[in-house]
């Protein structure tokens, strides 16, 4: 069982890493802006990496929003004592699956399962 010291832990942990992630968010908003098409102020080859920049952006956005989710959910898991344990099984994680990931969800039982 979770002490309320390694709770703190994680939960700072977690606390930390969404911050990095919202102000990685918050600079990248310039590459997702939309290509201008304007072929009179830009080449094609520079419209076409223009294009493949924002799909990236864009891509890794959308990755980060995830992680943003799955943080939030650790945090609520925290916050409601379930933290810890795997929402599948109830079976407690590994601490050191919890050191790795503190935002994972699931014990390693269950990850296998769902890739398997």
């Amino acid at each position: 069982m979770m002490t309320d010291f390694d709770l703190k832990a994680f939960e700072k942990r977690l606390l930390s890493l969404k911050a990095e992630l919202q102000a990685l968010e918050a600079a990248s908003r310039e590459g997702s802006a939309p290509v201008e098409l304007d072929q009179t102020k830009v080449g094609r080859l520079s419209r076409m990496d223009a294009l493949q920049g924002q799909a990236m952006a864009l891509e890794l956005d959308r990755r980060r929003k995830i992680e943003i989710q799955r943080i939030d959910s650790a945090l609520s898991r925290i916050e409601s004592g379930d933290f810890g344990y795997c929402v599948s099984c109830d079976e407690e994680i590994a601490p050191k699956r919890l050191e790795l990931d503190p935002a994972v969800p699931t014990c390693i039982a269950c990850a296998e399962q769902k890739e398997g």
